[in-house]
């Protein structure tokens, strides 16, 4: 399918934004959504809306039905193993506190290693750092090179005996870098550890296939791939979630209450406890139907196209700077114009129509180690073309214009 096509089925796209055709630049923050999951949420509520798992009735059926053929497509879409290896979440942040409370906290004792990298989302970094802090545990960090990617040499020389976790996202949120979480699991595993996986920004454009990675836990986000908000999906291997108890208590996940003591239902829905995210399950399975129909082989190669021409077109401005490796990257540039300062950069940007992300990117550390206090984020998906990107770059060169005295 063409581009051309695919953006017509995304309604949001066609429209204006201070007086400009909208170019949407900021998928790493959340995706734009196709007329397919927006219709899906849609006839739930039209014509399925009730609770699942309980009611003997028509509608509870078919929400019931719709629920768990959601479950079923994220373990098709991820290559799980089985259903009970998927447990439905808000995000990925939800995932990896689940996997920090519930099983790093009675795994680990005082002295063991929690190992993480300095380019982690702070949804994988502070939940180790509580967890560290629950147990006695050390937090260790692999350490970056130049241009931001890691060496499995210096993983070797971080993960020991004592490590426990290691947890690594898969994509860098800043700096594009895809990690090579598949080696990383396999340093993890010869020590005794277990890896996690922040898939947030890999999933929705990669083919993640969690059995080839060999790794314990996947947390994702809906958001990021298609789907409505609050909704996402932790994979664990059965035997590890079999060993985890939960960290949220009520309705739906249990099995037996007595006055002093409960049991919990099997895998998975001993996780979600309470009335879960129906219609976000749905959309979700909407969105996995949406880009397993376009291809994720496809989706990658559009982007790594975009970002490639990108870069090539963003180096041509004076006093721009991007940062993380300038190949083998995920679809996004990070970059400062000289001293003008990001969010100026995103206002003018914004004035044009043109929507960018500004800030820490939720990576206060990584920022440190940047030497900078924040930066400007232009980020791609299956719906961005070149033109897109030289709207960016005719702006940025008006920003530079604007801000002369800032630059150089």
């Amino acid at each position: 399918m063409k581009t051309s096509e695919i953006r017509e089925l995304f309604p949001i796209l066609n429209q204006e934004v201070n007086g400009h055709p909208l170019v949407y630049l900021d998928s790493a923050a959340t995706s734009q959504k196709p007329v397919s999951v927006i219709e899906a949420v849609k006839h739930y509520y039209e014509r399925d809306n009730s609770n699942v798992h309980r009611g003997v009735h028509t509608l509870g059926s078919r929400a019931t039905d719709a629920y768990e053929g959601a479950r079923e497509k994220v373990a098709r879409f991820i290559n799980a193993k089985s259903t009970e290896e998927i447990i439905f979440t808000r995000g990925t942040t939800t995932g990896l506190n689940m996997v920090a409370t519930g099983y790093a906290r009675t795994v680990c004792r005082e002295g063991d290693e929690i190992v993480i990298t300095p380019m982690e989302h702070h949804s994988n970094l502070i939940p180790w750092q509580q967890a560290a802090k629950a147990t006695g545990a050390v937090l260790k960090y692999i350490p970056l090179q130049p241009d931001g990617s890691i060496r499995l040499e210096d993983v070797e020389q971080t993960v020991t005996d004592r490590t426990k976790i290691v947890s690594v996202t898969y994509v860098s949120n800043v700096l594009g870098v895809v990690n090579p979480v598949k080696e990383i699991a396999a340093i993890a595993h010869r020590h005794g550890a277990k890896m996690v996986v922040d898939g947030a920004q890999s999933t929705p454009h990669l083919k993640v296939d969690v059995q080839d990675l060999d790794c314990d836990f996947y947390a994702l986000s809906g958001h990021k791939m298609c789907a409505p908000t609050g909704i996402g999906a932790l994979y664990g291997k059965k035997a590890l979630l079999e060993s985890m108890e939960p960290i949220e208590f009520g309705g739906e996940m249990i099995d037996h209450v007595d006055l002093y003591e409960s049991t919990w239902k099997d895998l998975p829905w001993k996780f979600e406890g309470g009335t879960p995210i129906i219609a976000g399950a749905v959309g979700l399975g909407a969105a996995i139907d949406f880009l397993e129909s376009i291809g994720l082989e496809n989706i990658d190669r559009h982007e790594k196209q975009l970002t490639s021409y990108a870069i090539e077109r963003m180096q041509q401005i004076d006093d721009l700077t991007i940062y993380g490796p300038l190949n083998n990257r995920a679809g996004l540039v990070t970059f400062n114009l000289g001293d003008v300062h990001p969010h100026d950069v995103a206002t003018v940007l914004d004035a044009d129509g043109i929507a960018i992300r500004a800030g820490h990117h939720c990576c206060q550390p990584l920022m440190r180690w940047l030497q900078v206090s924040s930066t400007a984020r232009a980020s791609f998906y299956l719906y961005n073309t070149e033109e897109d990107i030289d709207r960016l770059v005719a702006s940025l060169l008006k920003t530079k214009e604007y801000f002369g005295h800032a630059i150089g």
